[in-house]
């Protein structure tokens, strides 16, 4: 028999390389529906060389890559001990870590998410469950999106769930199946181009407001061949390397004009991606608060209503739904659905470490 309640630690790091995002959560399941609490959370920014470890890690050997999975599982570790030791934590059930992503090209079997080494467990203290996306990969999927699952069970309310991170992905519901796939770099340009300015990152859109819209980079943006492949369907850091920077460098205008180019090239492929034009989306991840690029979206979706929530889950909504994915793992029910991914089956993914175990 399942409990109804469990206490969790949610763990993620994404590819806008915010920092480590943890968050305390409480899940219920009641009459098969689940709830949930989101408690104290916290954003562990990068320092200077973890950023740029992580920003060149793509282009590392397979012993440095190995190096680079050790330390950072000491690491994340260490930081997600002392998240518990400070808050006073008592009786968790389980962390649940996303780990980083470092290498995503899934038409080639490979993903790799560092910090999912068995050893975390033992660092923490606690049983962690991790590494959720290598099983669907082998099993033919993306590995990408896992969050619709939680966009089902915990925000079935809203017709799409919008994420805007390193990358925006969305999730809905078509014909009883979950429909999800990433739909363009958002921070992983963005961030790039305000940190040639000396900004870490492009406060609430105000640098790319003052651009103006280069047509012709515009056009070839709206053209790349990503955009035409039907889902399902996922990017990674790879694709901004060698595809979208590239181009983007070839158009000699401002860094202004280049940011508010890539605003209108996102908000176009937002409006593009969704099945329907009206009805509630929900908009999460740290591009939420680019008021610039909301404006642009509400000008594209105009019949569309565009939900910002809460801080909490605003900011942490991806901690939120990888906790209540470990959960599942815990439940033995599963937790990625072939339906987003494109794997053979829905499944059950993600490693389980106690802390007895170690290599």
């Amino acid at each position: 028999m399942f409990k109804e309640s469990y206490h969790v630690i949610g763990v993620m790091s994404g590819t806008s390389l915010d920092g480590i995002d943890l968050a305390h959560l409480y899940f219920s399941n009641k009459n098969g529906n689940w709830t949930y609490k989101i408690g104290i959370c916290q954003t562990v920014p990068y320092n200077s060389e973890w950023l740029n470890k992580l920003k060149i890690a793509v282009h590392f050997s397979y012993k440095e890559l190995e190096k680079l999975n050790q330390d950072y599982t000491k690491y994340v570790g260490k930081i997600i001990k002392q998240f518990i030791e400070i808050n006073h934590f008592k009786e968790i059930d389980a962390v649940c870590s996303h780990g980083h992503t470092i290498l995503h090209q899934p038409q080639k079997g490979i993903t790799l998410q560092i910090g999912n080494l068995p050893e975390i467990a033992k660092i923490i203290g606690e049983k962690v469950v991790c590494d959720f996306r290598v099983q669907d990969v082998k099993l033919g999927g993306q590995g990408a999106p896992l969050v619709p699952i939680g966009d089902r069970l915990l925000f079935s309310d809203y017709d799409f769930c919008l994420n805007l991170g390193g990358f925006s992905n969305i999730s809905f519901e078509e014909n009883g199946d979950r429909k999800a796939f990433d739909i363009s770099p958002v921070n992983t340009v963005l961030n790039f181009y305000a940190n040639q300015l000396g900004f870490d990152y492009d406060d609430k859109g105000e640098i790319a407001r003052s651009g103006k819209v280069n047509q012709a980079l515009l056009v070839e943006l709206n053209s790349i061949d990503f955009y035409k492949k039907k889902y399902p369907k996922s990017l990674g850091i790879e694709f901004v390397n060698s595809t979208i920077i590239p181009l983007i460098n070839c158009f000699s205008i401002s860094i202004e004009d280049k940011l508010h180019t890539f605003v209108e090239h996102i908000a176009i492929q937002i409006a593009v991606a969704l099945s329907k034009k009206e009805g509630k989306m929900l908009v999460t991840g740290g591009g939420a608060y680019h008021l610039f690029l909301l404006e642009r979206m509400k000008d594209y979706l105009p019949t569309t209503e565009i939900i910002v929530p809460d801080a909490k889950t605003l900011e942490f909504k991806e901690a939120l739904i990888f906790g209540l994915l470990g959960v599942l793992r815990l439940r033995n029910e599963i937790n990625v659905l072939s339906s987003v991914t494109g794997a053979k089956n829905d499944h059950c993914s993600g490693m389980v470490y106690k802390p007895s175990y170690c290599r």
